[in-house]
């Protein structure tokens, strides 16, 4: 099912910036991260010590980040309540660059679910919510949003979290634009009956939501084959895809081609939000041409990528390359030349709460000095960021005799470090406007540039990082490297003249 991975690179490869329409349930996801180390003596219950705190899009929000986070040109409607959380989700949207169509309703709250999370494990959650169906003046006009936004569409999602948005007018009115304009409509479904989808192309329920429509045990294949061939019917669909958490994805067409796929995740941490990674990246191929096979193969290692991370997640171009290609390939993966490319990166970092660290140099011969550099400057946060200068500029600080090594050499060798996750090239005499780019949390250097003036550091510490000076080992220079050379080679010439004079 997966295919070659030559074919799906390829495809990836020349993915473009497909566009996708999304109506559904907008959320906001807050994660309370803490620790647990003791029961209260008020009641049998854990005492939960709050650290820190972030939100994220969820329901539809996150099928918006997912593709977002691909390139993808998105276009949302969802209603939000006229409250703090609902501003919070519209800002977030349009912070993704998503063309998002917002309708406010005043009688409800945005919806938002608390997760308190210990380390990698939730302990508790906490819904925000009031569920009633939209109607009156709001539910008019999300109906006068949805033809613009199919027309502007290749492909349609209703994202259905049951918090409702998704009425039976919303999805006929979707359904009867979408088959007027020959696109196809994948839903993520809540609804226990699945005829009300009739119309759709696609469907992606759980496990859970399966069994609970078909009536049916999926605890096997068997379970698997007899559930979708209900849900097929009663749904008239032309596939049906079923997460089935870390045991992978089943699907069936209905051509009667079926298979269960295993998860690509190298380690699982949380399957929060697999589901909309599954229907976004499903959505992003078929809007890109993919067949459904392939499709669904970049799909489910997309997912793979974000069960490995914690909450609501996305997986990027990058991930999903270093997923498909062999080891060999990883080390290339690294090496970022273009700078939305490097955005989209950085996007997704920010958004799975991780700390960027960056630090640049030449890199012309690799020595210990480098590598206790690097491995110092990983250690400060969670992905490292390498800026290397290009040949030309290599020239202009170090003369004309370098690099030893050219640009492509040199990157090859740092993407090959564990200790590295990302090799950007620049061309100017310093990293500046890279740095301005990236925005680091930290920034790294090596000691003996104290006294000559860190660049980037006004940047850095005026948007809230911090600047590191790392001590480096006494001796270990890329020079000091070249003199030895010479200074050997040097010797061996003065011995073979004296040799020769006797």
């Amino acid at each position: 099912m997966r295919g070659e991975p030559a074919r799906l690179i390829e495809r990836l490869a020349s993915l473009g910036s497909p566009r996708v329409g999304i109506v559904g349930d907008l959320i906001l996801d807050r994660y309370v991260g803490g620790e647990v180390h003791r029961i209260s003596p008020e009641a049998p219950i854990q005492v939960f010590e709050e650290r820190e705190e972030e939100d994220r899009l969820g329901g539809a929000g996150n099928v918006v980040a997912n593709l977002a986070a691909m390139g993808a040109r998105v276009r949302c409607l969802g209603v939000v309540g006229r409250d703090d959380l609902g501003r919070s989700v519209l800002e977030r949207l349009r912070g993704l660059g998503a063309h998002a169509r917002v309708v406010v309703d005043r009688s409800r709250p945005t919806p938002r679910k608390t997760r308190y999370v210990a380390g990698v494990q939730q302990v508790l959650r906490a819904d925000r919510e009031r569920v009633v169906p939209i109607r009156g003046a709001v539910l008019r006009s999300v109906l006068r949003a949805i033809p613009p936004l199919v027309r502007a569409s290749d492909v349609l999602v209703l994202s259905d979290y049951g918090k409702g948005v998704c009425v039976d007018a919303v999805f006929r009115a979707l359904v009867a634009a979408a088959r007027r304009s020959g696109k196809w409509v994948l839903v993520d479904p809540k609804e226990r009956d699945f005829a009300r989808y009739r119309g759709a192309q696609l469907i992606t329920p759980n496990r859970a939501e399966a069994e609970r429509a078909s009536g049916v045990s999926l605890g096997g294949r068997p379970g698997l084959d007899e559930a979708a061939r209900r849900l097929m019917r009663r749904a008239d669909l032309e596939a049906i895809v079923i997460t089935l958490g870390k045991d992978g994805v089943y699907y069936r067409t209905r051509g009667g081609a079926s298979k269960i796929v295993p998860t690509q995740a190298r380690q699982v941490f949380d399957v929060t939000g697999a589901g909309d990674t599954m229907i976004a990246h499903l959505a992003l191929h078929l809007a890109a041409g993919a067949p459904l096979d392939d499709a669904l193969a970049l799909a489910n290692v997309a997912a793979g990528v974000v069960v490995g991370k914690l909450g609501a997640a996305s997986a990027t171009r990058e991930e999903i390359l270093a997923h498909l290609a062999p080891s060999p390939a990883d080390t290339e993966a690294k090496i970022v030349r273009d700078r939305s490319a490097l955005d989209r990166l950085a996007a997704a970092w920010r958004r799975d709460g991780k700390r960027i660290v960056f630090t640049n140099g030449c890199f012309d011969l690799l020595h210990s000095g480098h590598l206790a550099l690097l491995r110092a400057a990983r250690r400060r946060g969670d992905v490292l960021v390498v800026g290397v200068n290009d040949d030309a500029s290599v020239r202009r600080l170090k003369g004309a005799g370098r690099p030893i090594n050219p640009l492509e050499e040199r990157m090859a060798v740092l993407g090959g470090l564990a200790a590295v996750d990302a090799v950007v090239p620049f061309r100017e005499g310093t990293p500046e406007s890279l740095i301005r780019r990236l925005t680091p949390h930290v920034l790294v250097k090596g000691a003996d540039w104290a006294d000559r003036g860190v660049v980037g550091r006004a940047w850095v510490e005026a948007h809230g990082g911090t600047v590191v000076l790392e001590d480096l080992k006494r001796g270990r220079s890329t020079s000091e490297t070249i003199r030895r050379i010479l200074a050997r080679e040097n010797g061996r010439r003065a011995g073979r003249t004296s040799r020769r004079g006797r």
